[in-house]
């Protein structure tokens, strides 16, 4: 990809209004879909999220069922849409889940021979360090990781679009609806908002035909 087509998609993302339910995401494609939200970037490494996706008419009602009583309005795009995921985020994060990090860090060959004990040790030590530090006074651990699964979700949103596949962020969604219907609390985690992802319905996808609107850069840019 160009530095050029990166720009095009960013002017050409928009938030689908509507979605052809015919249409839905390949296999092939659903694999990158998935590979975007293992491979996003968070504060040490620390990946504090879970994902419940579905494609499937059961799963998407289910997912639904956050939105059907309080913000019906987004039902639809739920149902049409190819698929639905709900962004969850880690409620607390112990030592066990950091050194399980460290691990799988080992693993995938973030250690040089020779340093692996040094270098776990000084990893696990710089994680627990932020860790530490955003449960001081004052901080708050949860929104804290909640964060890093915001960052995800802003470089999920380009990287779909990249894929030629549209997409909706919704936080109009019951998150104790979702808590309760898939037992996160339970599980360590708790939802923070839905995307769904497939192909719009041009006919109905109103926001698709509306020009980009963004402040100015000289207004959001100072450069010194």
């Amino acid at each position: 990809m160009t530095s050029q087509s990166i720009i095009d998609n960013a002017k050409h993302r928009h938030t689908a209004k509507a979605y052809d339910p015919s249409k839905t995401i390949s296999d092939c494609d659903m694999e990158r879909v998935l590979s975007l939200l293992q491979l996003s970037p968070s504060s040490v490494n620390l990946q504090p999220w879970h994902f419940v996706v579905t494609g499937t008419s059961e799963g998407k009602d289910r997912v639904a069922k956050s939105t059907d009583e309080k913000y019906p309005f987004n039902s639809p795009s739920i149902r049409n849409a190819s698929h639905a995921i709900v962004f969850c985020s880690r409620i607390d994060v112990d030592e066990d889940y950091q050194f399980h990090i460290t691990a799988q860090e080992e693993i995938d060959g973030r250690f040089g021979e020779g340093d692996t004990q040094e270098g776990k040790a000084q990893r696990n030590a710089a994680r627990k360090l932020f860790v530490d530090l955003n449960r001081g006074e004052g901080r708050d651990i949860r929104n804290w990781m909640q964060k890093q699964v915001y960052l995800n979700m802003g470089a999920f949103l380009l990287g779909v679009a990249a894929l030629g596949i549209n997409a909706t962020p919704m936080e109009g969604v019951d998150t104790d609806v979702l808590n309760n219907e898939f037992d996160l609390k339970n599980k360590g985690f708790e939802a923070l908002a839905v995307v769904t992802i497939g192909y719009n319905d041009a006919d109905k996808d109103y926001n698709a035909t509306l020009p980009k609107s963004r402040l100015p850069i000289d207004e959001i840019i100072t450069t010194i």
